[in-house]
């Protein structure tokens, strides 16, 4: 209490706060605080992805065969540790934009709530992957590291709707939503086609 030696914990106040009747009737209960973080350098990651894929046209069917991954995470503190990383979050976002769909039925029940219904990408809907490091390093800690976790899903997701919508044009197609599955690739040149007539 200014002005005194007398003095209560934030513990204190905290627990006081949340006690309406302990409040004065003109004040809310509770203790709130907002705060802005405001670091003098940022160090935010940078990177590319490039995915080459073939797709049938009779089914539908996606193939990735190559993929390509520059990133910057600044200083690599085990490269064998980010590959795996990369490699990890690429998969994850092929699957989002690929076989990955959360489906309600008309009732507002969810259909795709178990592994037998909801599609995961495997290893071999996947290819080899280049994962190639550039690091820049970052002034903002002691390591000059930046963060890797994101990279891999964050570009993987654009890389790869992309190539789907790059290897339909020719047929049409400009636009897919996600995810690219079999089927809906194949409606989608159907409708094409019917369009083109």
């Amino acid at each position: 209490v200014g002005g005194t030696d007398r003095s209560v914990t934030i513990l204190e106040v905290a627990a006081a706060a949340f006690r309406p009747g302990a409040m004065p009737a003109d004040i809310e209960p509770g203790l709130y605080e907002v705060g802005t973080f405001a670091p003098q350098y940022w160090n935010w990651p940078t990177g590319v992805q490039v995915c080459e894929l073939e797709i049938d046209p009779e089914t539908g069917e996606t193939q990735i065969v190559n993929f390509v991954c520059v990133d910057d995470v600044g200083t690599v503190v085990n490269p064998m540790l980010l590959k795996a990383q990369m490699h990890g979050g690429i998969v994850q976002g092929i699957g989002q934009a690929l076989v990955e769909d959360i489906v309600y039925d008309a009732d507002g029940q969810l259909i795709t709530g178990s592994l037998m219904d909801y599609c995961l990408p495997r290893a071999d809907d996947t290819c080899n992957m280049d994962i190639i490091s550039a690091p820049t390093i970052t002034i903002s800690n002691l390591i000059g590291a930046k963060g890797g976790g994101e990279s891999g899903p964050t570009g993987a997701l654009p890389a790869t709707i992309n190539a789907v919508v790059d290897a339909l044009k020719p047929l049409g197609v400009n636009h897919i939503d996600m995810p690219a599955t079999p089927q809906r690739i194949w409606q989608a040149i159907q409708t094409a086609k019917a369009s083109a007539a």
